[in-house]
């Protein structure tokens, strides 16, 4: 189980991304119930370390802190040469099988370090082109949130990391410690890495609630067969207006976000009841054991048995 997170200051680190990780992995949450993590920020040289936007931040510790770390952390930083000492930490850390995580241009870092050839990846998009350009053996995709490819997790800008991150607290800790999380940080526990970077139409001449109330009544209603159709007519919308605006809106398709919802709750349920999988199935809106699982192996990489297993309901201590 992820425990020992180490988050790398480069000069010329971005503050923003930088925090995103601090935020996530940084703070004790365990009296709401989420997990506690062993927290180090380390660099190459330990002293002062200028941020891109000029100003100096003080790191303790050395690199040798990353020696033993369950995941290592890349923010967003100057798309300049990296010290070799950097890379050597990330490729030790893939090597040996640990989470890598980069924010943003952190994915240069990553494919300086050579972890990205033969992977799919992402950064802003911005930049994807030229990391396409410049590492042509790494498959970029430019219009989603985070990819995960065998633990090395790259991942759009800004906000995006913070998809990332939760995805890997989710992957180690499950949804309910995820959850406790994304409280805290008020932000969405939910928000799927294909999801579009940004939205068609960022700003709308006339926003409404539509959607927000709509999403609402779908999460009310995941057991039931909800169609396009029927969602459309709840927003007062055509059913192709409802379909395209929905993309447009929210980054996905309804059936996928309604999907993505689904999963998200039946992990709950995994987690925290003794339920058969057919009654959570029924519960969820799969409809029966065997298509929750194909969806669960299509999207977690596991199926709900093994879920149950590895975030089920502890002993009472």
């Amino acid at each position: 189980m992820l425990k020992n997170v180490v988050l790398l200051a480069i000069p010329g680190v971005a503050p923003f991304e930088f925090g995103v990780v601090c935020e996530v992995f940084g703070i004790n949450r365990s009296d709401t119930g989420g997990p506690t993590f062993d927290f180090t920020i380390a660099t190459a040289d330990p002293g002062p370390v200028r941020t891109s936007l000029g100003f100096d931040m003080i790191i303790e510790n050395g690199l040798d802190a990353a020696a033993h770390a369950d995941l290592i952390a890349v923010p967003a930083h100057k798309l300049e040469h990296i010290d070799e000492r950097f890379l050597e930490v990330i490729r030790a850390a893939e090597a040996r099988g640990a989470w890598v995580l980069s924010v943003c241009s952190g994915a240069f870092a990553l494919a300086q370090a050579g972890i990205l050839d033969g992977r799919r990846a992402t950064t802003h998009w911005m930049h994807t082109d030229r990391l396409a350009a410049m590492y042509p053996g790494t498959t970029v995709d430019p219009d989603v949130l985070f990819v995960e490819d065998r633990k090395v997790v790259t991942s759009a800008g800004t906000a995006a990391g913070i998809d990332a991150a939760l995805h890997i607290v989710r992957k180690e800790h499950g949804a309910a410690a995820t959850n406790v999380i994304a409280r805290r940080m008020v932000v969405p526990p939910q928000r799927d890495g294909g999801q579009s970077q940004y939205i068609d139409s960022p700003i709308a001449e006339c926003k409404s609630d539509s959607f927000a109330l709509v999403a609402d009544w779908m999460m009310e209603n995941l057991a039931e067969d909800l169609t396009v159709d029927q969602l459309a007519r709840k927003a007062l919308m055509s059913s192709r207006t409802f379909a395209r605006r929905f993309r447009a809106d929210m980054g996905t398709t309804p059936a996928a976000w309604l999907n993505r919802q689904r999963i998200i709750r039946a992990q709950l349920l995994l987690e925290e009841t003794d339920y058969s999988l057919e009654q959570i199935a029924q519960d969820t809106g799969f409809g029966t054991a065997a298509v929750m699982r194909h969806h669960f192996v299509k999207v977690l990489q596991t199926s709900p048995q093994a879920y149950r297993r590895a975030f089920g309901m502890r002993e009472a201590s």
